[in-house]
């Protein structure tokens, strides 16, 4: 199907394939090397200051856009949920500048120091992983989760059904949703209905825009920018029904990867392997039974199967450890790097049957 803003909203939310992604939680190290590497791709033009496609923050904790799971969006059932729009300070505000005039160059750098100002030129107050490490819990029990997202290129995508101009659809060959820039008005209702708010209003366009999944990276047999930079190899890519891929083996035939908040409705193609807890302490410093994270923590992010799939991870750990073979902890190791993306194993340099360990 040739994409047309005058189709129907079905038909602009239809897919014959879909790609995926899995996170492993268990190995995401909040490096950021994902969030850089897709703001060097996408988001350096007027306008994109604020949107990091790719991002990672720490659950619990304030999140990116701020308080976006307060912001409603999504579905209940078959109707949409009410949603709102997050201001520019919920993304960071505008950008921030270091005193680098006054530190470095005029020599004060003992009397003002090195500092972050805001466009005020005041110490700013919050910004993007302002509370990085943060997190919950009391001593010596203190937890937090790092929390990779993206745009999830759902299968029911609330911002399609929104959008007034149909100027959201998803490819048909591949269901990667993408905003056509020139039908765009900027009515920012997309963002509104979006329960993930990974949608961003440029202000100087006067337009929105989105993760595009690297698809012109995509169409070369290379995978997204964000999945192919992880250093912890925490990654999976491909297809949803590419059996012989890592996203349905931990998807669909392990059953360990889960949605971000599937109450939302949208059926969301990033998938999350939880994290294992490490045990809790008493006032003593002894290890108790009880884990450091809270299950009802986790199964607030990822549903109510949260504590099976731990059950399962627990148990190929433990087979492991007698000496016994496991598909599932090996999938997830990843020894062979290009193993984790299918066919999306391009080299974006361009090399020749560059294939990496």
């Amino acid at each position: 199907m040739t994409y047309s803003p005058a189709g129907e909203k079905s038909t602009l939310m239809r897919s014959r394939r879909q790609l995926a992604t899995v996170i492993d939680l268990n190995k995401c190290l909040a490096c950021q090397t994902c969030a850089v590497a897709c703001k060097g791709l996408w988001t350096r033009h007027p306008g994109a200051e604020h949107m990091r496609f790719a991002n990672v923050t720490n659950e619990p904790g304030a999140g990116y856009p701020r308080r976006w799971q307060e912001l409603g969006g999504g579905y209940e059932g078959p109707r949409t949920r009410p949603g709102k729009l997050p201001a520019l300070a919920d993304y960071g505000g505008a950008p921030r500048q270091f005193n680098h005039r006054e530190a470095v160059r005029e020599g004060q750098g003992q009397r003002v120091h090195l500092q972050l100002l805001d466009e005020d030129g005041q110490p700013p107050s919050w910004g993007y992983n302002w509370d990085e490490e943060v997190g919950g819990g009391q001593w010596p029990n203190p937890y937090y989760i790092n929390l990779p997202r993206k745009c999830n290129h759902c299968s029911k995508p609330p911002c399609v059904d929104a959008c007034p101009r149909g100027a959201i659809y998803k490819r048909e060959s591949d269901g990667i949703v993408l905003i056509d820039q020139e039908r765009c008005s900027g009515h920012r209702v997309c963002i509104e209905a979006c329960p993930y708010k990974a949608i961003y209003f440029n202000p100087v366009s006067q337009k929105s825009e989105k993760c595009i999944e690297c698809f012109p990276r995509v169409d070369q047999g290379i995978a997204p920018a964000c999945s192919r930079q992880c250093i912890g190899r925490t990654r999976h890519y491909g297809y949803l029904d590419d059996e012989s891929g890592g996203v349905y083996r931990l998807v669909k035939k392990w059953r360990v990867a889960l949605p971000l908040h599937p109450e939302y409705g949208t059926s969301p193609n990033v998938y999350y392997v939880p994290p294992l807890s490490p045990q809790a302490f008493d006032p003593d410093g002894k290890l108790q039974d009880e884990m450091r994270i809270p299950l009802s923590d986790l199964a607030e992010l990822f549903g109510p199967r949260v504590s099976e799939v731990l059950d399962t991870l627990q148990s190929e750990i433990a087979k492991r450890k007698r000496g016994e073979s496991s598909e599932l902890i090996e999938l997830l190791v990843g020894r062979v790097w290009a193993e984790r993306f299918g066919p999306f194993t391009g080299d974006p340099a361009g090399r020749p049957g560059a294939r990496e360990s």
